[in-house]
């Protein structure tokens, strides 16, 4: 249970996303809004995935939660994900983040063998290692192209 390797989410575009299929690969889970101060990170998460999509999977997962910034559908979500930022990696269908079994899981020690965490904003960001473990959280205020983040995907 302490892998994120068990979990399959329907996909923004009704797909299924299937965390066994990212294994080998490091992972990265951000909860994502299109109309927070932090927005703009979807650039560089895009960036961030393009240049190391062969060992490295982004998977955003819009959420209401915080200020109300996520009010669109899926359809709008995924249309405002194209056309501002040509986002291609995967995108869950909209989520609560407080009942999300994948959050509940994220957020939990008990659960998740790692780190207990509180998501208190959009843009908060899971680091997980190539076997589905959690190694890292960090907060909306870093960057998806911080040097920590960049190190940790070269390591």
């Amino acid at each position: 249970m302490n892998s994120i390797h068990q979990f399959k989410v329907e996909g923004i575009d009704g797909t299924e996303i299937n965390f066994q299929e990212f294994s080998g690969r490091k992972i990265l889970v951000v909860n994502v809004a299109s109309e927070c101060g932090y927005t703009p990170q979807y650039a560089q998460l895009q960036e961030l995935y393009e240049s190391f999509q062969d060992k490295l999977v982004i998977v955003g997962f819009p959420a209401n939660n915080f200020g109300a910034q996520e009010p669109g559908t899926n359809s709008e979500i995924q249309t405002f994900c194209n056309k501002n930022y040509g986002v291609t990696f995967p995108l869950a269908s909209k989520i609560d983040i407080e009942t999300h079994p994948i959050y509940r899981w994220l957020t939990d020690k008990n659960k998740n063998g790692s780190i207990d965490s509180n998501v208190e904003w959009n843009f908060n960001k899971y680091l997980l290692d190539e076997s589905g473990q959690l190694v890292k959280y960090m907060p909306s205020s870093v960057s998806p192209i911080d040097e920590t983040i960049l190190d940790w995907v070269n390591s």
